[in-house]
């Protein structure tokens, strides 16, 4: 039974899931529906992306599935995400309608940034380094809010070592990782919004 549970765990806790989850969350209830739906047609773009990418990837030979598993699929699918949530977090900046979403954007970019520079010492957990990303943001709506998402977290970190994904090293590593982008996100967002 816990093999099943931690897989679901898993694929609930990626992170292509959590934080369009949280921040869809703040948005619908602060009642601001416009938001929600450019993030989550924003979000779903990113998706689109990323899949067709791994997708490529595997149909050309390059990988063996597009999880990125093996250590240079999981290199090529970091570099690759690096660029592609700079150039997303400069897109929405230049444009200015969206500076929240840009200053997300860009803190998950330097959240994969910390991976890549980490690499040589440890696996990063991004699953985790996003779960504690998006319970940060969700402080915007009450400490119940960020202590149920960081629960949540911590059962997706279990997850990850019951897979033998991560070591206890990688948790910590993307547990930082995530706190630091999300304490820093708040006054950043209320010094660029003024």
């Amino acid at each position: 039974m816990s093999l099943p549970l931690a897989r679901a765990l898993s694929i609930v806790g990626h992170p292509m899931l959590m934080l369009p989850v949280a921040v869809l969350a703040i948005a619908l209830a602060k009642g601001d529906t416009r938001t929600a739906a450019w993030s989550a047609a924003g979000f779903g773009a990113f998706i689109a992306l990323v899949m067709g990418y791994s997708w490529w990837q595997v149909r050309r030979g390059s990988w063996a599935h597009v999880d990125a598993s093996a250590t240079h699929e999981r290199s090529t699918l970091n570099r690759f995400l690096l660029i592609a949530l700079g150039g997303g977090a400069i897109l929405a900046g230049w444009q200015g309608g969206q500076p929240l979403f840009a200053l997300g954007l860009a803190l998950s970019a330097a959240m994969i940034l910390a991976a890549v520079l980490t690499s040589r010492w440890c696996k990063l957990s991004l699953h985790l380094a996003f779960a504690v990303f998006a319970a940060c943001l969700l402080r915007e709506l009450g400490t119940p809010w960020m202590l149920a998402a960081l629960l949540f977290a911590a059962a997706v970190a279990w997850s990850r070592l019951a897979l033998g994904r991560h070591t206890r090293r990688d948790l910590a590593a993307g547990a930082v990782a995530g706190a630091v982008a999300g304490c820093a996100f708040w006054p950043l967002a209320r010094h660029w919004t003024g």
